[in-house]
């Protein structure tokens, strides 16, 4: 590996799901740590144009959209990552289309990763049902509700599914998405 990263993830497509308000180092250092590792990413949202990011106590910096979630299929990425931040998460799962898009991702058995308040839209898309799984800590009560178990770990694989609580966490969490894109290559 050279120290600009790797081609470890060379022709894996990752689809990033972000709205307004997504916690800024929650989408900035997944994508551009997978990026590094050679994939190719994409930030999908509600619209085209750009997103701005929350940056812990206030707005970020814009980010711009690559993809609107309307135009996407699961079919076209390896791999799929639900940045946190309140807000970003809050909205997308009141989005038939997001949820629709989410829920068939997981249930394709490509990886999943969700940090912080991500997992919320795991939740509505009906998918952590018997799953271990972690998050920001408001998250407990709804993740036991939808039928999961919530531990407080740096980062909980269960299945395809990776979550993480915060931005303390993504260098653990990168990891794991790496190694699940690695592993489904050798099994592929």
């Amino acid at each position: 590996m050279s120290l600009f990263g790797s081609d470890a993830l060379k022709g894996k497509k990752i689809a990033i799901v972000a709205t307004d308000g997504f916690e800024q180092s929650e989408l900035e250092k997944p994508k551009k740590y997978l990026e590094n590792e050679g994939a190719e990413t994409h930030v999908i949202s509600l619209k085209s144009g750009s997103i701005k990011g929350w940056d812990e106590k206030d707005w970020g910096d814009k980010v711009d959209v690559d993809k609107v979630i309307g135009d996407v299929k699961v079919a076209d990425y390896d791999a799929l990552v639900l940045p946190g931040g309140q807000m970003n998460p809050d909205v997308l799962r009141t989005k038939p289309e997001v949820v629709s898009f989410i829920g068939e991702f997981v249930r394709s058995g490509k990886p999943v990763a969700a940090i912080c308040h991500g997992p919320w839209t795991l939740i509505e898309a009906g998918v952590v049902q018997g799953k271990t799984l972690t998050s920001w800590p408001s998250l407990q009560t709804d993740i036991k509700n939808a039928g999961a178990t919530w531990v407080d770990e740096t980062v909980v694989v269960d299945g395809n599914i990776i979550t993480s609580r915060n931005p303390q966490d993504i260098p653990n969490f990168n990891e794991k998405i790496k190694e699940a894109l690695v592993k489904d290559s050798v099994h592929a």
